[in-house]
């Protein structure tokens, strides 16, 4: 079978690589190629270190196609990976087209597929944040949609997906989707990758220089860094905490450029490049706990067992906050600053309870798409 697999951003390099791992597990197992992978990169991270250090560190296979598309709105970005895409899928007709998660490259590579016809598997299918105005709402409602298979990381995925009338589980037929709670897949990788990350010699040093303890806090989102108030808020809120224990904040290029154009102050929170994912790993291993608008690393804080609070409204991930491992605080100065002085009591929860599988996401994953 041929997989041609769709990746454009940081957390969708993370989970395919313990994906093509798998498929490459398979093959070896049956003494065969049962799978090809082609892989498609459309470049909407175009960073060194948001993208290009990803394959690298863990060892992905370099993309059969790079599309080099990032830096527009998001109706033209979408718009160029549909087409581009869409050129790739008549070139190397793939027997399935595997998306990851919630972004723009998501959306196009399942539209392009469903359109002609070709089955899609959604990886971290049934997500819902219920706030439709979030382009990742968007992105992941539409993309289960189109799916045949939907995996799921949590049974509450598979049950925001009931809601919407999408409930078969039968992977056998081809005329019905196949909704499987299989684990999350950035939970394979958090248990393979920690056991080999080595970090850079800056995050080492980082690391020795702040032995007393920090903070780890990121910050990507639209809705809080296009909104000025929200952004000076929280920035505010991380420099204020920062005077007594330390925020290291690897800062997205976006985001700094919109802090230097509107002058917003951050005299005291350590912000830093993009880091890799082994930096990340090591950032989390070592930090008290986590600020964050990221989903992937609100779970990712959870697997190293820090708590989190969230600098959202709502959070996809309901499982971390209905068990007192993540706080969803929203953006207001004073609510941040309040919620970091009631820390210390998120850290005795018991963080043994299984939420995201078993550490066999990707294994099950292609098992699955070969009918096994």
């Amino acid at each position: 079978m041929k997989i041609l697999t769709i990746l454009g951003a940081r957390p969708q390099f993370v989970k395919a690589a313990m994906v093509s791992r798998a498929i490459a597990a398979l093959n070896s197992e049956h003494q065969k190629a049962l799978n090809q992978e082609i892989i498609v990169h459309t470049g909407q991270h175009y960073d060194t270190n948001m993208s290009a250090v990803f394959f690298e560190q863990m060892c992905i296979p370099e993309p059969h196609y790079h599309l080099g598309i990032s830096g527009c709105s998001h109706g033209a970005m979408t718009g160029r990976m549909l087409e581009q895409i869409e050129n790739v899928l008549l070139k190397e007709k793939p027997e399935v087209v595997l998306v990851y998660g919630d972004t723009n490259s998501t959306l196009a590579g399942a539209l392009a597929a469903a359109k002609l016809n070709i089955p899609v598997a959604h990886v971290e299918a049934g997500l819902r944040s219920y706030n439709r105005n979030m382009p990742e709402e968007m992105n992941r409602i539409l993309a289960d949609h189109v799916s045949h298979w939907l995996f799921c990381p949590t049974q509450t995925a598979v049950n925001n997906l009931a809601k919407e009338g999408v409930v078969n589980n039968s992977p056998s037929s081809t005329k019905v989707p196949a909704v499987l709670n299989v684990g999350d897949v950035m939970y394979d990788a958090a248990l393979f990758y920690r056991r080999i990350a080595k970090p850079t010699d800056a995050i080492r040093r980082l690391i020795i220089e702040l032995e007393q303890g920090f903070y780890l806090a990121t910050m990507h989102r639209a809705e809080n860094t296009d909104n000025l108030e929200r952004l000076h808020d929280i920035l505010e809120a991380l420099n204020v905490i920062s005077k007594v224990t330390p925020v290291v904040l690897p800062l997205h290029p976006r985001t700094r450029k919109l802090t230097a154009e509107h002058q917003i102050c951050l005299d005291s929170v350590k912000s830093i490049d993009p880091v890799g994912y082994f930096d990340m790993l090591t950032l989390l291993e070592n930090c008290k706990a986590v600020f964050t608008d990221s989903g992937g690393v609100q779970k990712e804080a959870y697997f190293f067992q820090k708590p989190c609070i969230t600098l959202r409204d709502e959070t996809e991930w309901v499982e971390l906050v209905e068990n007192g491992f993540n706080k969803v605080v929203g953006a207001k100065r004073d609510h941040i600053i309040d919620a970091e002085k009631n820390i210390t009591t998120m850290i005795k929860n018991d963080y043994l309870i299984t939420l995201y599988g078993t550490g066999d996401a990707a294994h099950k994953i292609v098992q699955a798409l070969n009918g096994f």
